[in-house]
């Protein structure tokens, strides 16, 4: 059983633990960054840019777009993947017959931190492999950083979302 006392402490720590992630958060915000800034409006084709990239191995577009230290933790993948890793499973990919009919993004929340950002999505994809039609749906959440005049894609995390 918990004394008052110790009631009283708690809700004090609490307090005072919410108040620093409040101040935290508002010290992250983008002090660069506003609504109107270019950058925004190619977050969503690069992003889209770089999905179309890996199923169709365009290897320029890929080493414009991939982050040199890229990170990827497909679904269904025990290992993670580095840029050499995305890069082959592009080719191999493609090499396989695959063939990318479309990708769309039915819900996205972003986040934009000055030159990072980090968007949250649901994804579907169709695709054709082996003379069939493949439609896989899951949850995405990407990470990108602003260099050289396009958003580079550092990261992704994909799920089936179930």
């Amino acid at each position: 059983m918990y004394s008052t006392r110790s009631s009283s402490a708690r809700f004090i720590v609490n307090a005072g633990v919410i108040a620093l992630l409040f101040v935290s958060i508002a010290a992250c915000a983008a002090k660069d960054f506003s609504a109107d800034d270019p950058r925004v409006s190619r977050l969503a084709s690069d992003r889209e840019a770089v999905w179309w990239a890996w199923f169709t191995n365009d290897t320029t577009k890929l080493h414009q777009l991939l982050a040199d230290q890229v990170v990827a933790i497909n679904m269904g993948d025990s290992t993670w993947q580095d840029r050499s890793g995305v890069l082959a499973g592009a080719q191999e990919f493609v090499k396989s017959g695959g063939k990318l009919v479309r990708v769309t993004f039915p819900k996205t929340e972003r986040q934009v931190f000055g030159d990072c950002a980090v968007l949250y999505s649901t994804y579907e994809i169709e695709f054709e492999q082996g003379g069939q039609k493949i439609v896989q749906r899951g949850r995405a959440t990407e990470m990108f950083i602003w260099r050289n005049g396009v958003w580079q894609n550092s990261g992704w995390h994909l799920d089936s979302g179930s």
